[in-house]
């Protein structure tokens, strides 16, 4: 028998799912005018590197002050030695190869033109996640990613400050291509613990970042000044990209994407206290544009009849129309992790491309 439908309207997931992804990028988006204040202290290559073991050392802290209880430690499903191929392509994606070639890239480029092209980065992530892993976005969707997108593009467009360089743009559309495909393997793990994948993500990639800096020469900062990275680091990359991956894990990376380019408005809207710029009228439209793309994604619903195929896994879930299924110590209510089997299902509800939800559509 067919559990009833508990989700007739516009699905919670997508909710919290924007909730999450939104509150991601405006950490990520208040790091660049604070970083901008720590790069004379140190080079980019090397402030990224920090950053990111802020980020590590963040969440290891946490892990070990705060989730020491076997019953917090099991909520979560546990990274597993299956997961390392997509962890190592992260880490190699998103902490190294991207940052790499953006560097490089700004060598070439000016300031502008290389912010301008950093907005690639969420086409980039929508066109895989929709092309290679099979979501989903409706029209409003798309329009929705679009006018965010754009209004991100419009805050960095100056013409008079480009200078364009055919491998800079190269090298630049390379990164915003190696964090797509970060942010679509990022999803495909979302389903275990955010914390424990977040740590290996940034351990990993600062200490490749940070190894790059010093074996170039560049030598660590004072102590102030490093105190200062690495909190940063964990706030703005540690906690977002935990919020990420629980984001990634309720909507799926085309509709996180949209949602996590309102970074650049955040950015904008931090440097005018932090570095003293003008909140000008371009950056009024660019919120205006911004905020009808957020609701846009908020709007969409979709819904029709689908079949759930024969699935076992293992992740954070409640009993609901999705997991019905026997504990042998009795039925719990509460949020929890173990290997799981989905029997086949048809049923018609509105959702989104999460991880019980990648079907065709005609």
């Amino acid at each position: 028998m067919t559990p009833p439908d508990r989700h007739p309207g516009r699905p919670a997931p997508l909710l919290r799912g924007a909730l999450y992804g939104l509150t991601a990028a405006a950490l990520f988006g208040i790091s660049p005018p604070l970083a901008k204040l720590l790069l004379p202290e140190g080079g980019p290559l090397l402030i990224a590197g920090l950053l990111y073991l802020g980020a590590g050392a963040g969440l290891l802290a946490y892990e070990t002050l705060f989730r020491r209880g076997p019953d917090l430690l099991h909520r979560e499903s546990p990274v597993g030695s299956g997961d390392r191929w997509l962890l190592a392509g992260m880490i190699v994606t998103g902490g190294i190869l991207g940052p790499l070639c953006m560097l490089w890239s700004l060598q070439r480029l000016s300031g502008v033109l290389g912010s301008l092209l950093l907005n690639l980065e969420a086409p980039a992530t929508i066109g895989l996640a929709v092309l290679w892993c099979g979501e989903h976005l409706g029209r409003r969707e798309v329009a929705g990613a679009l006018l965010i997108v754009s209004a991100a593009t419009f805050l960095h467009y100056h013409p008079q400050e480009m200078y364009p360089d055919t491998w800079g743009v190269i090298a630049m559309i390379g990164a915003c291509v190696c964090w797509g495909i970060d942010n679509n393997l990022s999803q495909k793990i979302s389903m275990r613990d955010p914390v424990v994948v977040s740590r290996i993500k940034a351990l990993g990639a600062g200490f490749c970042t940070l190894s790059m800096a010093l074996l170039t020469g560049q030598s660590l900062p004072g102590p102030m000044i490093l105190i200062m990275t690495v909190t940063l680091g964990f706030i703005s990359y540690g906690v977002s990209l935990v919020l990420d991956l629980r984001a990634l894990r309720l909507i799926g990376a085309a509709r996180e994407a949209g949602f996590f380019s309102t970074a650049p408005f955040v950015g904008a809207l931090a440097a005018v206290p932090i570095l003293g710029e003008r909140f000008a009228v371009a950056e009024i439209c660019a919120s205006v544009i911004m905020a009808t793309g957020v609701a846009l994604l908020l709007q969409e619903h979709h819904s029709h009849s689908h079949l759930h195929e024969d699935l076992t896994h293992d992740h954070l879930h409640t009993h609901d129309n999705h997991h019905q299924h026997d504990h042998p110590d009795g039925c719990t209510n509460a949020p929890h992790a173990h290997l799981h089997h989905h029997a086949p299902l048809r049923h018609s509800h509105a959702h989104v491309s999460e991880a019980h939800h990648r079907h065709r559509h005609e």
